[in-house]
């Protein structure tokens, strides 16, 4: 394959060249761009779209979230007849034509949202004049950040960390609608346009109802199901901003990027932003161990700061995913990991997020996390929507406490340590040392964001050995962190 010359037809199922329809962004009705573009509605339903395509399961409905990358940092216990066929995945066989098949999937969904954003972003600045109040900056900040959200997540799993090889060829970044080629840029110069989109769409955010004091993060109610509904005048548009890319979650997708471009300044800039804004509060621990369904938050749902909203996946994740002899966890294998015989003891996570079952006469321990109280997603008989989690608080403390750890060993510790306080740990993490802080850090993202998708980039990030089961350590290496391209069929769009 010449990478140079690599064509990126972004359609997965419509072909650009013989199709004149909109691109499916919703499932329930094809809707001719041309017509689509013309009503502020259109534009609405555009965007909306977007963010229903990337919640389907080979995106963050599923793979994303608790499929491929937790399953490479040795999350689960997969059983000897391994019923998901994940098996050879974990032993980072990327010739295995199951893994192929979940990764080209994912390369293509990742573009097919890019490729509706770009369409989006192409009409928008021709008909302003459609949109009322806020409605444009709006609409086209979140379309600017989608295409850096998936762009840069595209970058962390088919391309070298900058830490290894910032001038490697990376992926193509696309910005335009169109059937010319785009080539690959380099590892550099697809970060520099992911900051460039997301600095844009930051700008135009500042308009984001978020961010006014009358936007009160909270839970959703019987009454009141989508949240500050006073500040929109029951626009169902402008509310649940947390499950969006809002304001504050750009804030967090910068301070995301720039931790792994290297740039802790600007890092902790976006992180403090957020940190400081006091919007998202901290769960209480009623909420977080109440033993009634109706009121219990296992996903800690008011820390998310941007997250995808996935209604009926209770049962593919509940059933077919943590079910008994499923994608369990070996019983002993999760108490190392939350440390339960020492410092961990008190950890809500782990006496919240995992419950015990068995197959035979082997002890497990099943993932709870998205447990729903029935199988629809009716919030009402949970405490809020399921949620597949994006950005959250703790992300953006961990990141202000490796920001300023050279400088500031101390104040990193108390960002580290605030977390932990927060979630039953009462004793200190040892950060004595750079090399120590550093093991402890990813030790906090493993159990914070376990079965969220993001242990996997820590560990790339920081081109950092992978911890498996039972202590066994997987060197760091580029054959682990970076996954093959997609194959010629595949990035010539003819499958």
């Amino acid at each position: 394959m010449k990478k140079k010359n690599i064509f990126i037809v972004l359609l997965c199922s419509i072909c650009l060249l013989s199709c004149q329809k909109w691109l499916d962004i919703q499932p329930q009705s094809e809707v001719e761009k041309d017509r689509l573009f013309t009503t502020e509605d259109g534009f609405k339903e555009a965007l909306l779209g977007i963010y229903t395509r990337c919640a389907n399961g080979d995106l963050y409905g599923k793979e994303l979230t608790i499929g491929t990358p937790e399953v490479l940092v040795q999350n689960y216990t997969i059983p000897n007849n391994d019923p998901l066929g994940y098996q050879k995945t974990a032993r980072f066989d990327y010739d295995d034509g199951a893994f192929k098949d979940r990764k080209d999937n994912i390369w293509k969904g990742l573009y097919h949202g890019i490729v509706n954003a770009n369409l989006l972003l192409a009409e928008i600045d021709s008909k302003r004049n459609l949109f009322v109040g806020d409605n444009y900056a709006l609409i086209k900040g979140e379309a600017l950040a989608l295409r850096a959200f998936l762009h840069f997540d595209a970058l962390r799993l088919f391309a070298p960390a900058p830490i290894v090889n910032a001038q490697a060829d990376a992926i193509p970044y696309v910005t335009k609608y169109s059937n010319k080629t785009t080539p690959l840029s380099k590892v550099s110069a697809v970060l520099d346009s992911v900051i460039a989109d997301l600095v844009v769409a930051k700008d135009l955010l500042k308009v984001d109802p978020i961010r006014s004091a009358g936007y009160v993060v909270g839970y959703p109610t019987v009454n009141d199901t989508l949240e500050n509904s006073e500040l929109s005048n029951n626009s169902l548009f402008l509310q649940n901003r947390r499950h969006r890319l809002n304001y504050y979650a750009v804030c967090g997708a910068l301070a995301r990027v720039y931790l792994y471009k290297g740039d802790k300044p600007k890092a902790l800039a976006n992180a403090m932003e957020v940190i400081v804004s006091k919007k998202f509060p901290w769960t209480n621990n009623t909420d977080f161990q109440s033993v009634k369904e109706d009121k219990k938050d296992r996903i800690l749902y008011k820390e998310l700061l941007f997250a995808w909203y996935i209604p009926g996946m209770s049962s593919e994740y509940n059933q077919e995913w943590f079910g008994t002899g499923r994608m369990n966890l070996d019983k002993e294998e999760g108490r190392t990991i939350y440390e339960v015989g020492g410092n961990g003891g008190g950890d809500l996570r782990y006496t919240q997020w995992f419950g015990a079952v068995s197959v035979g006469t082997t002890a497990l321990s099943a993932l709870v996390k998205y447990n729903r109280n029935t199988f629809s997603d009716n919030f009402e008989a949970n405490l809020h929507y399921l949620m597949a989690p994006a950005i959250r608080l703790s992300e953006l403390y961990y990141i202000a406490a490796e920001c300023n750890y050279e400088s500031n060993p101390t104040l990193a510790a108390e960002y580290l340590n605030q977390v932990r306080i927060q979630r039953g740990i009462g004793e200190p993490a040892d950060v004595s040392t750079a090399i120590k802080f550093r093991i402890e850090l990813l030790k906090e993202y493993r159990k914070e964001m376990y079965a969220e998708g993001q242990l996997f980039y820590a560990y790339k990030r920081l081109n950092a050995s992978i911890i498996g089961e039972k202590g066994t350590i997987i060197p760091a290496g580029q054959k682990i962190f970076v996954w093959p391209l997609p194959s010629d069929e595949i990035i010539y769009g003819q499958r």
